[in-house]
């Protein structure tokens, strides 16, 4: 079965489910093995990488229906999202395709729902975008305990403060959410059975470009910190790891013991693979 064959515009929601389902997992060794492939050309491991995950884009596509966007569109823009990320993965990094292609299928998903929405105000920056995943979430926190439907000026106020943005946003956009007659007590049928559309609603996480992004920055940092150690000696390298890295530090006293030297030698080591490593990072920014 070809991609082609798997069309949400051609099938209902239902035979499309029938038709990945059908589609098999990898195995751990099966999925390197795909990756390693995938690099080095070949399409249709890419392609074994891309049918082996259509399942895990439905299931995070199934937590946006309370956007009232069709879900086989969702579930659309999400495959474009894992094929983005069977693209950009490196199997050598340790983790699995699937935590990686879930910050990809998000952003995408995300991305789509605020460009179908056509906001000009509402999502421009990283704390609108929090509000526009969130309100509804927050929104029935605040009156699950009243018989109310509509937010007082106060409960619009504690919103705005929470989420970093302004009363005249929080506002908007409900109103904007609420437009819709679909109830978000209705219930729906899903893969776990029966449940209401306001369970629904995405989680609260950051943006996920920018999850990974900041991901990338800190292997990096963490790249340049190993090599910045490796111009070190065995006994420098030593004092900086445990005086240094460790989450509990070494004292003096202990590195004294140990190199059976002074603390105040273990102190000058200290401070001389220091600036070591200092200018190593200068000379590679």
């Amino acid at each position: 079965m070809s991609l082609n064959q798997v069309s949400i515009q051609q099938n209902s929601l239902l035979d499309y489910m029938n038709k990945i389902n059908k589609f098999p997992i990898l195995t751990p060794e099966e999925e390197y093995k795909y990756a390693k492939m995938k690099d080095a050309g070949n399409l249709d491991a890419a392609k074994m990488l891309i049918t082996s995950h259509l399942r895990l884009v439905v299931k995070i596509a199934a937590k946006y229906r309370n956007y009232g966007l069709p879900l086989s569109d969702v579930i659309a823009e999400g495959n474009i999202g894992l094929m983005r990320a069977v693209k950009g993965f490196d199997p050598e990094k340790g983790f699995k395709l699937a935590t990686y292609a879930m910050w990809w299928i998000r952003a995408t998903i995300q991305e789509y729902i605020l460009k179908s929405w056509s906001l000009v105000k509402i999502g421009t920056t990283a704390a609108q975008k929090k509000l526009f995943f969130n309100l509804n979430k927050i929104k029935n926190k605040i009156l699950s305990s009243t018989n109310r439907k509509v937010l007082n000026p106060q409960e619009i106020s504690q919103i705005a403060h929470e989420l970093s943005v302004t009363k005249d946003e929080v506002t908007e956009l409900d109103q904007r959410l609420n437009c819709s007659d679909i109830s978000l007590h209705k219930k729906i049928q899903n893969q776990e059975g029966e449940t209401e559309l306001i369970e629904l609603i995405a989680a609260d996480q950051p943006n996920q470009e920018i999850i990974v992004a900041e991901k990338r920055e800190k292997e990096t940092r963490q790249k340049i910190l190993l090599q910045a150690l490796s111009t070190l000696n065995d006994r420098e390298k030593d004092i900086i790891q445990k005086r240094r890295l460790s989450e509990n530090s070494t004292t003096l006293e202990k590195l004294s013991q140990k190199y059976k030297i002074s603390r105040e030698r273990i102190r000058q080591i200290e401070a001389r693979a220091l600036e070591k490593m200092k200018v190593f990072f200068s000379q590679n920014q």
